[in-house]
């Protein structure tokens, strides 16, 4: 079967979704909602307003509300690709020597502005890609530290130092770990392609201009997906798709003729059943094909994936049975850690297979299913208690964090405290509120639940009883607002 891979843009007021689907199947979800997104990154032609010496600092206008605020610290050469030891020589210089008022300058924002305070800039423009960071007028080739094999690292500066020329030099990302020499080459000609627009702009545009702009999430999304196979991309928005196209045009005008407009009445997330994947995502449980399922649950450690049989008895033996619902497994773990975005230390807990050839096949086809994963993974096999460790490198908030928030009445634990529980709860408040005030009677305010079961004498008696232990009158009301557990206990 041949695979085919489509980018859906959805674009509603301040909001942008975009899915990846493989041969219809929903792989990857990204959303971006305009109240999150600031300034840092964008790059301004501005001027100098005031130069402050006592505070090593200018004010540059570059056309925002408030003049933004430039440190005689940031406006230094690339310290990235330096040593420790040449780092500590740097001086920085007077501020008075590095610029004058009046003068016009080149900045990037690297902070939002927030309160009566400025954006934050420096003159150490960079520009990022999905495994580059260009440095525009610099030779060094830096790699990051936190890929620590030196046999990779050697191999990725290798490759980079061929990109570097009069226009400048490259910084390789963690997330280059693993590329090809094609994906390089491919973001180093897009970061330039980048810089000698922004340069064109710099000659044209008058002072307090914008020269580049934080790309919106429909071009990064294209941007980090330069080197991959996309045989369309549809967007159901005519101004969204206008910007595409401006975009695809300077810089990737391969996927130009990939473009579409999408004009259906019906929602285009629906006509894929998008959202409806999307929903299924943020649930704990998985069902498999066969009548098997999964349960994911995501904490503050790691994941862990639970695989159970459910419905599915199989047609020969049990062993057989296990083994093709945990193969069958792989498939789908592959494509939810993808689609949740799940990241870091991920536990797997098969189902026990006593086999050993079995097992050997179960991570032969994890690793098969994870192996088409833009991700990067690592399976540490069968521990002996007969879970699989894997992890998944983190790029960007899990699915469930960027849609869901803490649960107000169960504050995260995933469970509510029985009926009867908060029914006890408040027969041991009044208890010891009678032994420390004196009072004529107490009054109850609990949701509709517990209320109900502390009136229903003759089920259960509680509120008699306790009327009888403490000699005092006992009063419940319904408060229809309180959650199951929220309950207040006032004395009369």
């Amino acid at each position: 079967m041949t695979s085919s891979v489509e980018l859906l843009v959805n674009v509603t007021p301040n909001e942008t979704r975009i899915a990846l689907l493989d041969t219809g199947v929903l792989k990857e979800v990204h959303i971006e909602r305009e109240a999150k997104r600031g300034l840092v990154g964008n790059i301004y032609k501005g001027r100098v307003m005031r130069v402050l010496p006592g505070m090593q600092s200018a004010f540059v206008d570059i056309g925002l509300e408030k003049a933004a605020f430039l440190h005689a610290s940031d406006i230094v050469s690339h310290t990235e690709c330096v040593d420790e030891s040449e780092k500590k020589q740097f001086i920085v210089k007077d501020i008075s020597e590095l610029v004058r008022e009046g003068q016009d300058i080149v900045v990037q924002v690297v902070k939002d502005p927030l309160g009566t305070k400025g954006a934050r800039l420096t003159t150490d423009i960079t520009l990022p890609s999905r495994y580059l960071v260009f440095m525009p007028e610099n030779s060094h080739v830096g790699v990051s530290q936190r890929i620590e094999s030196e046999e990779e690292r050697a191999r990725l500066k290798a490759l980079v130092e061929g990109y570097c020329d009069e226009l400048g030099g490259f910084i390789v990302r963690t997330a280059s770990e693993g590329s090809s020499e094609e994906e390089l080459s491919q973001d180093a000609q897009f970061l330039k392609r980048l810089w000698r627009k922004v340069m064109e702009r710099k000659q044209k545009y008058p002072t307090r201009s914008m020269l580049y702009g934080e790309l919106a999430l429909a071009q990064r999304v294209l941007r980090d997906f330069v080197g991959t196979q996309i045989d369309l991309i549809r967007i159901d928005s005519k101004l969204t798709f206008q910007e595409v196209q401006t975009f695809t045009q300077e810089f990737m005008p391969e996927l130009t003729q990939r473009l579409s407009l999408y004009s259906g009445n019906s929602p285009l997330f629906d006509l894929y059943s998008v959202e409806n994947a999307i929903q299924r995502a943020l649930e704990k449980r998985v069902n498999l094909k066969s009548g098997g399922y999964l349960i994911i649950e995501q904490t503050e450690a790691m994941t862990t994936i639970d695989i159970n049989t459910g419905g599915f008895v199989g047609h020969r033996n049990l062993e057989e049975t296990i083994f093709n619902t945990n193969v069958e497994a792989t498939q789908t773990i592959a494509q939810q850690l993808q689609l949740r975005n799940l990241g870091g230390i991920i536990i797997i807990d098969f189902i026990d297979m006593q086999s050993e050839e079995h097992r050997e096949r179960v991570l032969q086809s994890l690793n098969e299913a994870l192996s088409r994963d833009r991700v990067k993974t690592s399976v540490n096999g069968f521990t002996q208690l007969g879970l699989v460790e894997m992890t998944r490198k983190r790029t960007r908030e899990s699915l469930e964090h960027i849609l869901c928030t803490e649960c107000p009445a169960c504050k995260g634990r995933g469970n509510l405290k029985t009926v009867e529980t908060v029914s006890y709860e408040i027969v041991r408040e009044i208890v010891r509120i009678h032994h420390q005030y004196d009072s004529e009677q107490f009054l109850v305010y609990a949701s509709r639940a517990v209320a109900d079961y502390l009136i229903n004498e003759e089920a259960h008696g509680i509120l008699a009883e306790l009327e009888v232990f403490i000699g005092k009158q006992v009063q419940i009301k319904t408060e229809v607002f309180y959650n199951q557990e929220q309950f207040d206990v006032v004395i009369m």
